[in-house]
């Protein structure tokens, strides 16, 4: 398994759209294990393959706390089906813009259909954390941010400090 570099806000690779799965093949099974092994040393519990720079429909969540077994879950062309009228509310950050989070307001519940590591559709009802996770790597693959979801005066002031980062790491 290998660590991949986790690409930063600006780069706008994360403003891409994201390809389907073509098909569950070694390479696809190989690039999921790369996936959750660079999610854990970020450590983070969820991770969007475009994240380390593949724009693929493919994405990676673990909810497991510290002293439970691991718990991987691979989604492979995630769609929502349906999203409750319900909402709720949760602290979000992101391994693409490090150390900077915000409460995002998004469904509590939505229903999931995936293409699984086994070849097989797949469909889940998610809540809690597990929903906002689903809502916030999917938006990844159709290169949206959780930082869209926030005032615009927030998210310009976000935007212009990774932006000034970026500059002084190149000069």
């Amino acid at each position: 398994m290998t660590i991949k570099p986790l690409i930063i806000l600006p780069d706008p690779l994360l403003r891409v759209q994201s390809k389907p799965v073509e098909r569950v093949d070694e390479a696809v099974k190989r690039f999921a294990d790369d996936m959750l092994e660079t999610m854990y040393d970020a450590p983070g519990i969820g991770l969007a393959a475009i994240q380390v720079g593949e724009p693929l429909r493919m994405l990676v969540i673990d909810l497991a706390k510290e002293d439970e077994p691991k718990a991987p879950q691979v989604f492979l062309n995630p769609e929502i089906l349906s999203s409750s009228e319900a909402r709720s509310i949760y602290e979000e950050g992101c391994l693409s813009i490090p150390d900077y989070y915000a409460e995002v307001e998004r469904p509590a519940t939505v229903r999931v259909r995936y293409l699984g590591l086994d070849g097989q559709m797949h469909e889940e009802e998610a809540d809690g954390l597990l929903a906002t996770c689903l809502q916030h790597e999917i938006d990844h693959l159709n290169g949206v941010l959780f930082i869209d979801h926030i005032s615009k005066l927030k998210r310009d002031m976000v935007v212009k400090k990774f932006t000034k980062q970026a500059r002084r790491a190149v000069g």
